[in-house]
């Protein structure tokens, strides 16, 4: 009887042992794929993008796919179309030469070439747009490490207009706010250049951009026009800190419309 009692206690230790290191893994599991709320980090991933190229459409699509994924996680997405493949037969209707002029800034900061798809992730690393695998790696470990800085937004939608009220603790001269109106998706259905007869898909697509000197101005209102087409379903703003000289975004934000 004895021995049948201390198989008895050491079977149920054995199971409370198991139990203990069972949940003691799963909270560990849960703080890997959940870096960002402990460590205050986030992602902002900049495509550069065009309608005329072929290579783009994968791009496109992964922006769709990484949006849906991570749309609880701090990975603010906003996605630039070039204007200068519109020579080369097919206008694209979300084409800037702003757009094209950003992604040559990168190119001076990073030292990399210009070419399309580009996506820069913290405006620190750059990857070919369409390489999922590299882009979801550099995405958890900007989860991880980076430092978020506050931004505090909102936006109210009038007749005609969009105005964005904004704060921000930063006062360093060499950063500036940068505040983007955002759409975020659309279609087009190509009839020229190389996607000729395809019908592509665009997500996160920046509309404008405006500049703001935090240094000079901390809190503020900034305005955009109301777009065509404009719904607050479908639109949103995004704004991030970054370092003028670097590259390097500090910190970021997005609201939808009230």
């Amino acid at each position: 009887m004895i021995l049948k009692n201390l198989i008895t206690v050491s079977a149920f230790t054995a199971l409370l042992f198991a139990t203990s290191a069972f949940i003691h893994q799963n909270k560990d599991q849960k703080t890997a794929r959940h870096p960002a709320v402990e460590n205050n980090g986030f992602a902002v991933l900049e495509l550069f993008t065009s309608e005329g190229c072929s290579s783009c459409p994968p791009a496109d699509e992964l922006m769709g796919k990484i949006e849906k994924e991570y749309k609880d996680e701090p990975v603010y997405l906003l996605s630039y179309h070039v204007d200068y493949w519109n020579r080369l037969g097919w206008k694209d209707r979300f084409s800037t030469a702003e757009n094209s002029q950003r992604q040559q800034q990168y190119s001076r900061i990073l030292n990399s070439q210009v070419y399309t798809p580009q996506l820069v992730i913290n405006g620190k690393t750059e990857f070919v747009g369409s390489d999922e695998n590299t882009i979801k790696n550099a995405i958890q470990e900007a989860l991880l490490v980076s430092k978020k800085s506050n931004i505090e937004l909102s936006a109210n939608v009038s007749q005609d207009k969009i105005d964005v009220q904004y704060k921000t603790s930063s006062s360093d001269p060499k950063n500036t706010l940068l505040i983007n109106l955002v759409e975020k998706h659309s279609s087009t259905q190509v009839g020229k250049g190389e996607n000729e007869g395809r019908h592509l898909h665009h997500w996160q697509i920046v509309h404008k951009q405006n500049q703001i000197s935090p240094n000079k101005q901390q809190e503020g209102t900034t305005t955009f026009k109301l777009p065509e087409g404009f719904s607050v379903e479908n639109w949103e703003v995004i704004a991030f800190i970054q370092n003028s000289k670097t590259g390097e975004i500090s910190g970021s934000a997005k609201t939808n419309f009230k």
